[in-house]
């Protein structure tokens, strides 16, 4: 079993989504941003760490959710989601080929991988409270 982190980052009632690439596992697959706990690392410090790699913006961590676990048949992955907030920076992407905003109402619409999907459907009312959250706080 592989421990995955992965950032649900919540900016303006909204909710980044990327997409992978060509050349990845799961290739036009949209995920949330983040990889794999190395040996020694703490969850969090993976996810600040990961973030940092792949987008080029540092994030606090607000919240720790559901994680769900997958067999994608090839590997099977434990996801550990924090919902995050950027600190600074600006998004450049490194490892992906695109990025979104997703407003509550369009969660569905991404062509996810299972376990984000999974992941979605799990935590479902605290991703929503979260993104009503953020917009009363506007």
């Amino acid at each position: 079993m592989i421990d995955v982190c992965c950032a649900l980052i919540v900016c303006n009632n909204r909710l980044l989504a990327v997409q992978r690439g060509a050349d990845s596992d799961h290739p036009g697959e949209w995920e949330f941003p983040g990889g794999k706990i190395e040996p020694g690392e703490s969850a969090v410090a993976c996810i600040k760490r990961e973030i940092v790699e792949e987008l080029a913006v540092s994030v606090v961590v607000e919240a720790y959710l559901f994680p769900v676990c997958h067999d994608y048949g090839i590997k099977q992955i434990r996801l550990h989601p924090f919902v995050c907030s950027i600190q600074n920076g600006v998004i450049v992407l490194d490892e992906h080929t695109n990025f979104c905003w997703l407003d509550a109402d369009d969660l569905e619409k991404p062509d996810w991988q299972v376990a984000d999907r999974k992941l979605l459907q799990l935590n479902q009312i605290a991703v929503s409270q979260r993104l009503r959250e953020n917009n009363e706080d506007r």
